[in-house]
C-alpha cells in the first residue's frame, strides 16, 4: 500500500531535510549570545501562532505548561491558541478542517492517529490527511479500569479472572460493554492487548464501545460498561469517587510505553519549518519542566483548573508522582509507573520510529489496518525525528544516543517484539483477528 500526500512528493520532502538540517547547523553556529543568556536564533518562525488541540488528560500537560510559562513566547510564538476538544473524534474533524477552516493545525493526540489519519482509515470518506509525528508528549500512566462489582473477582495485571464471569454474561445473552477511546487508538491496543493476553478475545468475548475521557466516570457509575481504558486523571477519579478500580495501570503492561504525541498536519508543518521548530522546542522545555520533581504539584494545580481540566488537583497529583491509589485498599508507590514527559536525556520525548512500528502492527493484528501495508512506508512518511534533533540541537542538547530504534521491547506476559522482525511477533500471538 502506498502513503500517497497529495501536497509533498518525494523530491520536496527530501529538498525540506535537506534544508532543515542545514538551517539548524547554521543557526546553532551563528547564535547570538544576549544579556542573560538568551540566544537569538537566526530564523525567524514564518508566523508567531498555530491552534493545537488537547483532551482534558494529565499527558496533555506540556503544551498547557508551554503556554502557561511563557515557553511558546519565549520561542518566538506569541500567538498560539491551546483549544480544549470534546473528544477524539472531535479533534480528528477539527484536524481535518484546519484552522484555516476552524479546526485545528496539531495537537495532543493518541500515537497512532498519525497513521490512521494519514492512510485515511478513520477520516470521512476515507480521504488521507497527511500528519507529522513530532514529538512524544509522554510515556506511561494510562490505567485500565474495572467496575466495583468484581472487587473480589481477583482480576488486576491478569485479565483471566473476567474470562469466565464474561462467557457466563455471554452464555446468558448479556452485552459485556468495555470502554476504550478511539478505534485503533493506544485506549484501545492497551485494552485489547490486556484482554487477550488473559485469553480473552476482544473481538469476540466482549463488545468494545467508544466512550470520550471526560465521560468515562460518569458511564461507569450508571453502569454501562464493565471495564475502560483512558488516561488520567479519569482512572485516580474512579477510585476517590469509589465506583471501581484500577486493575493495572498501563506501565505494568509495557514498562516505559509511548503514549500521546504532539502531531501536527503535513501542510502546515511543510509550510512553516521554523515555526514547526519553535513550537517544539517550547514543548520540549515544558516537557522538561514538568518532569522536575519540584514542579509536580504546580503542573497538578495548573492544569486543574477551570480553564484547562476542571478536575480535583487530588485527581491528578498521586500518579503523577508514582503514588498510585488502585482502589479498594491498594496503594503502592511506584515511581517506576510515574507519568514520564522528557525521561532520560529526552527519551520520553524523542519520536522513536520503531515504536511507531509498534502501534502499525498492532493495529494490524486487530484488523484496523491492512495486513499489506508497507508499515516501514508508512513510518518514515509520517515520523519526523529528524526535526525532532533539529530542534534539539537548537537547544543544545546532546543526541547522540538517538537513532531509529529503541531496541527490543518486552511485555508483561513475555511476548517480545523485534522491530526489525515484526513478523515474528503476529506470528507469537494466538489471539488477534487478521488472517
Amino acid at each position: 500500500m502506498t502513503l500517497i500526500h497529495p501536497t509533498r512528493t518525494i523530491l520536496n520532502r527530501r529538498t525540506l531535510l535537506k534544508s532543515v538540517t542545514s538551517l539548524a547547523a547554521t543557526a546553532l553556529a551563528a547564535r547570538t549570545l544576549l544579556p542573560g543568556g538568551a540566544y537569538a536564533a537566526i530564523a525567524a518562525p514564518e508566523v508567531a501562532g498555530a491552534k493545537l488541540g488537547y483532551i482534558a488528560l494529565t499527558d496533555s500537560a506540556p503544551l498547557i505548561i508551554a503556554q502557561e510559562k511563557g515557553f511558546f513566547a519565549k520561542h518566538g510564538m506569541t500567538e498560539m491558541l491551546i483549544e480544549k476538544q470534546a473528544s477524539w473524534g472531535a479533534t480528528r474533524d477539527n484536524m481535518a478542517l484546519g484552522s484555516a477552516n476552524g479546526g485545528i493545525d496539531g495537537g495532543h493526540i493518541l500515537r497512532p492517529k498519525t497513521h490512521l489519519y494519514s492512510t485515511g482509515k478513520v477520516m470521512q470518506n476515507n480521504v488521507p490527511l497527511p500528519m507529522y509525528t513530532l514529538l512524544g508528549l509522554n510515556e506511561q500512566c494510562q490505567g485500565i479500569s474495572v467496575t466495583q462489582a468484581y472487587a473480589d473477582s481477583g482480576v488486576g495485571l491478569d485479565s483471566a479472572p473476567l474470562k469466565e464471569i464474561f462467557a457466563a454474561k455471554r452464555a446468558a445473552g448479556a452485552e459485556i460493554p468495555v470502554a476504550m477511546t478511539f478505534p485503533g487508538g493506544t485506549h484501545d491496543l492497551w485494552m485489547r492487548y490486556w484482554l487477550a493476553a488473559g485469553g480473552i478475545d476482544p473481538t469476540k468475548d466482549v463488545d468494545l464501545i467508544v466512550v470520550p475521557p471526560p465521560q468515562m466516570v460518569a458511564n461507569m457509575k450508571v453502569g454501562n460498561m464493565e471495564a475502560f481504558c483512558v488516561g488520567e486523571p479519569w482512572n485516580e477519579q474512579l477510585v476517590n469517587q469509589g465506583i471501581g478500580f484500577t486493575a493495572a495501570t498501563t506501565g505494568e503492561i509495557w514498562g516505559k510505553h509511548p503514549e500521546k504525541i504532539l502531531g501536527m498536519r503535513a501542510d502546515w508543518v511543510d509550510a512553516n519549518p521554523n515555526a514547526t521548530k519553535a513550537i517544539m522546542m517550547a514543548v520540549m522545555e515544558a516537557q522538561m519542566w514538568c518532569d522536575d520533581p519540584v514542579n509536580k504539584d504546580e503542573m497538578a494545580q495548573i492544569v486543574s483548573g477551570r480553564q484547562w481540566y476542571k478536575v480535583p488537583v487530588t485527581d491528578i497529583e498521586g500518579r503523577i508522582k508514582g503514588e498510585i491509589n488502585y482502589g479498594n485498599g491498594r496503594v503502592e508507590s511506584r515511581p517506576d509507573l510515574a507519568m514520564r514527559f522528557w525521561g532520560e536525556n529526552g527519551s520520553a520525548s524523542f519520536p522513536w520510529k520503531s515504536l511507531d512500528t509498534w502501534f502499525a502492527v498492532e493495529n494490524q493484528r486487530w484488523g484496523t489496518l491492512p495486513g499489506d501495508l508497507d508499515v516501514a512506508e508508512l513510518v518514515n512518511g509520517t515520523n519526523r525525528s529528524d526535526l525532532w534533533l533539529a530542534a534539539a540541537a537548537e537547544l543544545g542538547l546532546d543526541t547522540s544516543a538517538f537513532g531509529e530504534s529503541r531496541g527490543v521491547e518486552t511485555f508483561f506476559d513475555g511476548k517480545t517484539f523485534d522491530p526489525a522482525n515484526p513478523q515474528a511477533y503476529l506470528d507469537s500471538l494466538s489471539i488477534k483477528a487478521m488472517a
